[in-house]
């Protein structure tokens, strides 16, 4: 699949983001990004060390090059300035291209969080996706995340997300109890 860049226009509060594929120049940011222990907590796949955002990165490459794994470096976009901030992570998982349903995963990094961010970007993944996805059948978005990562229920409702169900453990990726969130194409924008 061709890269893709997205953006999002600057609120009164919050500088332009830019969605874009992973970069080589990311490595620095990212191995930053995962020295949180809040962002460290709820992944499954840590990024230790300049080899691993390696790998990282190689991931979602492929992600990419196989149209089944579409992840995006989100990055404030304030004039001037040769790259903007990373401020978070957005992804969308088609683990079944042709299927009714896709699932959407974020995280956000630690300077960024409280200020919007990770709704504003998923809000623009969910738009590009529907768009871009409808002619093949995509109908469905789930957003899943553990029942004790309550930030995470707050911004899946914030950005149109529907609660739909407890689900249950599934160790080692979901060790707790966990929340579908669900948004179809027919909810059209969030509020």
């Amino acid at each position: 699949m061709t890269a893709v860049v997205l953006r999002v226009e600057a609120t009164a509060c919050v500088p332009a983001m830019l969605l874009r594929p992973w970069e080589d120049g990311d490595i620095a940011s990212l191995v930053e990004a995962y020295r949180d222990p809040a962002l460290r907590r709820w992944t499954s796949r840590p990024v230790e060390d300049t080899e691993d955002a390696v790998r990282w990165l190689e991931l979602r490459r492929s992600g990419w090059a196989a149209g089944d794994r579409l992840s995006f470096a989100v990055l404030e976009d304030r004039a001037g300035h040769d790259r903007g901030r990373l401020v978070a992570d957005v992804v969308l998982k088609r683990t079944d291209p042709a299927g009714q349903a896709a699932e959407v995963g974020y995280w956000t990094a630690a300077h960024a969080r409280g200020r919007g961010v990770a709704p504003r970007a998923l809000e623009a993944l969910t738009a590009w996706a529907f768009e871009t996805f409808a002619e093949e059948g995509l109908q469905r978005l789930e957003l899943l995340h553990q029942v004790d990562n309550a930030a995470s229920c707050r911004v899946a409702e914030k950005s149109g997300f529907t609660f739909a169900e407890v689900l249950p453990p599934h160790p080692p990726s979901f060790p707790a109890e966990g929340h579908r969130h669900t948004r179809t194409v027919r909810q059209g924008a969030a509020s």
